[in-house]
């Protein structure tokens, strides 16, 4: 294991390498304790390069067995090489030359599940981003573009499917019962998109003809007996294919689109190039195993990495910096797509809820950094919300400062102008620019400033002079290395509401620079004259969430009532309801922790309550709407001197009264026999499910009984329902008899799917309450679990860490000590997914004193162990710093 800390990477220091790599020719000999890999690099000096320059070759944990230069074993006094690196000296004078170079890993025991490993008598890789090291000495960066042929070669017992990137080519038999693929990528691309997959797998085949003509045949690969789990990833994917033509005019490039599903995985999916490897989580679906939320899942990650075939394998990254450049551009197109599939308004909805559960605190504490950072310590550890999430909201605020056609112009330069080179951020900017004819420098900032932006909002009407007056003020609070901030350009959809519900429309606006309903703010501070308004309206800031940022506005409960009702756009609408809702639920928590009785504002319930009986409104958007902030919002609101156990007590407290408030309503919705009729996963009855659930919930608490839900639980014939059901039952009946055999019937039900179990874990490290931690230990203890599959740690220790505020945030802090052992055992094995769980600390210094004492001793108990990966490392000492 790597333990070596303080090498820090920086963005001003890049350096073009002096040597090219042209061609790659591997050759593996697939063996699970004994792989040999032939490397064979067709290299040039560039221009420039320095004269006598060694060629210095990256290396993870590998045992080094030959070099040959020219055809010719090296003399070892040219060479100098350790399991982390290779560095060749004397090279050949001209400018063309070939290295081959032999090394031998162990697959199978490989549990960082980076580079190639072999897991469920599976081979495969996962190279992104330093993971191609681990296979062989190479030139590891992403700037490093070269055609691949690959030849794999194994026991046909073992491994009878052998693939690579590229299209097939030869293959055949050895004759010591081995056989041998060979496939070729035409396409330049940098060592992290490399992959390989061999084993026995069953094939699902399909096939795309492309706008122009092209047949492309399309395989998903999975375990035998899960053929018929595929079929709705294998739709998505050619719709994918569709929308990416039709929407941006990418076409795909290859005479073959495979994916397989791997159980051992560390990510969602990789995009390699031809050869999408993907955690089988968000491949495999049926109505029985798998939820709307799996199946929302499945079709966006499949369009995600199939988007990538050319926002980010025609077009990479010059560097890791620019990690952005493909991942928030891609996510962005990702979003587009499932808008377009499903309901604009409600997965605009889910972004932002996302993207303030996760992105806003990572930009409010110790881990925040740029969207494209300028230094990092370990890449690993930037594959954050700030890239993916956020960089996906740089984009679409540049398609809201361009407006459609400017934003398409730009979109088509870049492809045209950097197709096959790996670029970076300016790159991309400046073909906006020209194709705009304006400058973007001040909008930049969004790539290299920190920060979520606040924008602080007053306002005074005038009736008459039928004018309004807003005063708009900008500013970005402190974040790690970057203390103070510049203006940044924040374009901002804002609507006025009548008295009558009506829009209104002013007849002008002074003071700021405006297009259509959009006011771009580009100072620190703006006063802003709207004309012609007739009588006070209310304001509606930030509508379809046009920019990341906070709004700060002083609004009556009668104003976000208003907008709660009448607000014309949707997203808009839901936000009333969730800063009415917030506003209630922080009120309630300070009564709980001040022991004063709890009072929910009539305002909330009415408002809620209306939005559920307009018939107006799709069932999944009334779904979000009774969906109360969660405890972690909740406290994201407060900001300081965080109880948890206040938290919970007082957003129970404010549900009851909704749920007694409107029992009809929801005893209503749970009559609708279409939210319980035949599946379908479309967004229709998605939302028809979604609703019920919520409408369940509320029920649960005081109208309906624990056998009610039962009932329901064993009615279910699809795993939205049941696990629905099951998880209102382990949370609001836990002690039940009825919940007990529940949880029971699921895990007999289910045993054999480890997907499904993850979900009953899941359930339960999410039960609210001081035994929790005792909950998690006894599933630790089950065959169920295994320290070795990140999915399964994800479900039970992820679910438990970051989604269980109570549980997790015991006041005598064993929930702390319980995740500094787990953190220091992993890290062990797959210091990746250590790293990651570890994030979940990332706010420890907002809790009140005495929780915030017991997790700082936790976090110093992991500092001080003295084997830590890089990637723990990292983490714990800016979360410390």
């Amino acid at each position: 294991m790597r333990t070596e800390t303080g090498h820090v990477v920086r963005l001003e220091n890049y350096k073009q390498t002096d040597f090219e790599v042209t061609h790659v020719d591997l050759t593996f000999r697939l063996d699970p304790d004994s792989t040999i890999v032939k490397s064979r690099l067709s290299l040039k000096r560039r221009p420039g390069a320095k004269p006598g320059a060694p060629l210095v070759l990256a290396g993870d944990e590998l045992r080094f067995k030959g070099l040959r230069i020219d055809d010719v074993d090296a003399d070892p006094k040219r060479y100098k090489v350790t399991a982390q690196r290779l560095e060749i000296r004397d090279l050949p004078t001209r400018d063309a030359f070939t290295v081959d170079i032999t090394t031998e890993i162990a697959p199978s025991q490989n549990t960082k599940l980076m580079g190639l490993y072999r897991s469920n008598a599976v081979y495969c890789t996962q190279c992104e981003a330093e993971g191609f090291r681990r296979i062989t000495y190479f030139l590891d960066r992403p700037d490093v573009l070269a055609i691949y042929s690959t030849r794999i070669e194994a026991k046909r017992s073992e491994a009878p499917l052998l693939l690579s990137n590229g299209n097939p080519g030869e293959q055949g038999e050895l004759g010591d019962g081995c056989h041998y693929a060979v496939w070729h990528d035409p396409h330049p691309k940098p060592s992290y998109l490399f992959a390989l997959v061999a084993g026995d797998l069953a094939r699902v085949s399909d096939s795309f003809t492309t706008r122009s003509g092209k047949p492309v045949e399309l395989v998903i690969y999975v375990e035998h007996g899960k053929q018929a789990q595929a079929t709705y990833a294998m739709d998505a994917l050619k719709r994918s294919m569709k929308w990416d033509e039709d929407r941006f005019g990418c076409e795909y490039d290859l005479d073959i689109f495979m994916i397989v599903a791997v159980s051992d995985f560390n990510m969602g999916a990789m995009e390699n190039k031809g050869l999408n490897v993907f955690n089988d989580k968000y491949v495999l679906a049926d109505p029985e195993t798998a939820t709307d939320a799996d199946y929302a899942n499945i079709e966006a990650i499949i369009a995600h990495e199939y988007f990538h075939n050319w926002t980010g394998n025609r077009i990479t990254c010059r560097d890791w910096f620019q990690l952005c450049l493909k991942e928030g551009l891609t996510v962005y197109r990702d979003h587009e797509f499932s808008a377009d599939m499903r309901s604009r308004p409600v997965k605009r909805i889910a972004e932002v809820r996302l993207l303030k559960a996760h992105q806003f605190p990572e930009d409010s504490g110790p881990l925040a950094h740029p969207v494209r950072p300028v230094r990092y310590s370990e890449i690993n550890n930037f594959y954050t919300a700030t890239v993916y999430e956020k960089g996906s909201e740089v984009i679409r605020m540049l398609a809201t400062i361009l407006g459609p056609q400017d934003f398409k112009k730009g979109l088509d330069l870049y492809f045209q102008r950097h197709d096959g080179q790996a670029a970076t951020i300016e790159d991309f900017i400046v073909c906006f620019e020209d194709a705009a004819e304006i400058s973007l420098a001040q909008f930049s900032l969004w790539y290299h400033q920190a920060g979520t932006p606040v924008i602080t909002v007053g306002s005074t009407y005038d009736a008459k002079l039928q004018k309004l007056t807003v005063q708009l003020e900008q500013s970005i609070p402190p974040t790690p290395g970057q203390a103070k901030k510049k203006p940044m350009h924040i374009p901002l959809r804002v609507g006025l509401i009548g008295e009558n519900g009506k829009e209104m429309v002013a007849s002008a606006i002074n003071g700021i620079e405006s297009s259509g309903d959009v006011l771009h703010i580009r100072k620190r501070k703006h006063q802003v004259v709207l004309a012609g308004i007739k009588s006070r309206p209310v304001l509606s800031l930030n509508r379809s969430f046009s920019a990341p940022v906070n709004i700060h506005l002083e609004q009556s409960s009668e104003d976000l009532a208003h907008l709660a009702r009448f607000e014309t756009d949707p997203f808009s609408r839901w936000q009333a309801l969730n800063d009415l809702a917030t506003r209630d639920l922080i009120a309630a928590t300070n009564a709980v922790r001040a022991g004063d009785g709890v009072q929910c504002n009539p305002a909330l319930v009415d408002s809620l309550l209306a939005t559920l009986g307009d018939d107006r409104l799709e069932p999944a958007l009334k779904g979000q709407a009774l969906t109360m902030p969660g405890e972690s919002d909740i406290a994201r609101e407060i900001g300081s001197n965080i109880d948890p156990d206040a938290i919970h007590l007082a957003r129970e407290r404010i549900i009851t009264f909704i749920a007694e408030a409107g029992a009809d309503l929801f005893s209503a919705i749970l009559s609708d026999t279409r939210a319980t009729g035949p599946f379908m996963p479309d967004a229709q009855g998605a939302g028809r499910r979604a609703l019920y659930l919520a409408s369940l919930g509320y029920l649960s608490h005081g109208k309906m009984s624990a056998e009610e839900i039962l009932a329901i639980y064993d009615a279910a014939d699809n795993m939205t329902i049941r696990s629905g059901a099951l998880l209102v039952l382990a949370h609001e009946y836990p002690e039940s008899v009825a919940a007990k055999k529940a949880l029971v019937d699921f895990e007999s039900r289910f045993s054999d799917n480890p997907l499904v179990i993850d979900k009953w874990m899941a359930i339960q490290a999410t039960i609210p309450g001081p035994q929790s931690l005792d909950r998690v230990l006894q599933l630790m203890a089950t065959p169920h679990y295994s320290v070795e599959n990140p999915n399964r740690i994800r479900a039970l220790l992820g679910s438990f860490i970051s989604g269980n505020p109570t549980g997790f945030n015991l006041a005598d802090g064993r929930g702390y000590r319980f995740l500094c052992e787990q953190i220091i055992a992993l890290d062990q094995r797959n210091p990746q997914v250590a790293a990651r769980l570890l994030t979940a600390m990332r706010s420890w210094r907002s809790l009140e004193p005495i929780r915030r004492e017991n997790a700082r001793m936790a976090l110093g108990e992991i500092s001080a162990q003295t084997s830590l990966s890089p990637d723990v490392r990292d983490i714990t000492e800016r979360i410390l710093a």
